[in-house]
């Protein structure tokens, strides 16, 4: 029953946020342009049409694979799969199982994704399976959010009731994406007099990969964001605390990291710790913090100039995406120009603070939903 339309407000929100998140070093479809309409269309208010013109190598998804496979339609499931492979995958022919071999590279794919959108603090807001690109990319930028305060179990679609797709269970929701793609693609993997359950069994070893590479992408990420260059057992520990001391009075996440890439070994991290409610806890995990870059002799310098590089000073904050969006509304795009070049240059020092500051008060009462 739906009008097949998009409104203004959502397809500046996704204009600005493909092309924020490019900039970011995430991979993403890209807003070639947008244009806008006085064609009336009915959401939660009435509002007006609009199109964003989207490019990408492929815009083919998880659910697309599933609709044929659901409907018994294997040899336009085959055609598919062997399509994507010529375009997209042409190593995966070789392999001595092509289609195992596309489940394994999608896996991997999708597990170096999930763990940019979550170092970076991006929340989706709907990850059904056909808003899962068959490329790593971030695509179908609906109710999505970047976090303000750092909780786990923030939900940035207002229409997810049941909190299916938290911000902490992105990762997982993730690899159950992957199982109903190996499902989907067990027509082509079983082989001829193959008993089910062992196809299903390869089919499913064959994602397995997303784990590592998850966590392998996420803690080399999670380093980087704290300025370590070597690898250490401890660091594990170190992150998942630094986490745990962000989460405990939800400290805005972005200005925490951007603060944390001006710490200095012999300086007074008055700013950052300013941020804690808990300082004890802060300046406990400070010293084992210190110490750690201590131990690799790391020059402040260098590093802080390092982390500046991965921790943004700019992201697409809600109440930054509805202050452009107002302004189009009443007919006035010159703020969505601006904001667009800023985020396309977000670990610059905005040259308009606000870019960069704490969200306002009224930013808490910004609701998205499928809709946004």
């Amino acid at each position: 029953r739906g009008d097949g339309r998009a409104v203004l407000r959502s397809s500046i929100r996704e204009f600005l946020c493909s092309e924020a998140m490019h900039a970011l070093g995430i991979p993403s479809t890209r807003a070639l342009a947008l244009t806008a309409s006085a064609l009336p269309v009915r959401r939660e208010t009435l509002e007006t049409a609009a199109i964003v013109t989207r490019v990408a190598p492929s815009f083919l998804r998880f659910g697309h694979f599933e609709h044929f496979s659901h409907r018994q339609q294997h040899q336009e499931l085959r055609q598919l799969a062997d399509h994507f492979i010529d375009l997209h995958a042409p190593d995966c022919r070789a392999a001595s199982e092509p289609y195992l071999a596309l489940l394994e590279r999608v896996a991997r794919q999708t597990g170096a994704l999930l763990a940019q959108w979550q170092a970076v603090g991006f929340c989706h807001g709907v990850m059904n399976t056909d808003n899962m690109s068959m490329l790593g990319l971030t695509i179908d930028y609906g109710p999505f959010g970047f976090l303000d305060g750092f909780n786990p179990g923030h939900i940035c679609n207002h229409s997810d009731h049941q909190g299916r797709y938290a911000f902490a269970r992105q990762p997982s929701m993730a690899f159950w994406n992957l199982h109903a793609l190996a499902q989907a693609l067990l027509p082509l993997i079983q082989n001829e007099g193959e008993d089910p359950e062992a196809a299903s069994e390869r089919a499913l070893d064959a994602i397995e990969p997303y784990k590592q590479a998850f966590s392998d992408h996420f803690i080399a990420l999670m380093r980087a964001k704290l300025g370590l260059l070597s690898e250490q057992t401890e660091d594990t520990a170190l992150i998942d605390d630094w986490l745990r001391l962000l989460a405990a009075t939800q400290v805005d996440y972005t200005i925490a990291h951007r603060r944390l890439s001006r710490f200095g070994l012999h300086d007074d991290p008055g700013a950052l710790r300013d941020l804690f409610l808990d300082r004890e806890a802060f300046d406990a995990w400070a010293q084992r913090y210190r110490q750690r870059l201590q131990a690799e002799a790391s020059q402040d310098g260098p590093r802080q100039a390092a982390m500046r590089a991965v921790n943004p000073a700019v992201v697409l904050r809600n109440h930054l995406a509805e202050g452009a969006i107002r302004a189009a509304q009443a007919g006035d795009f010159s703020e969505t120009q601006r904001l667009l070049q800023v985020l396309q240059r977000p670990f610059d020092e905005p040259t308009q603070a606000s870019d960069a500051a704490f969200p306002p008060d009224w930013a808490q009462t910004l609701e998205v939903s499928c809709s946004s």
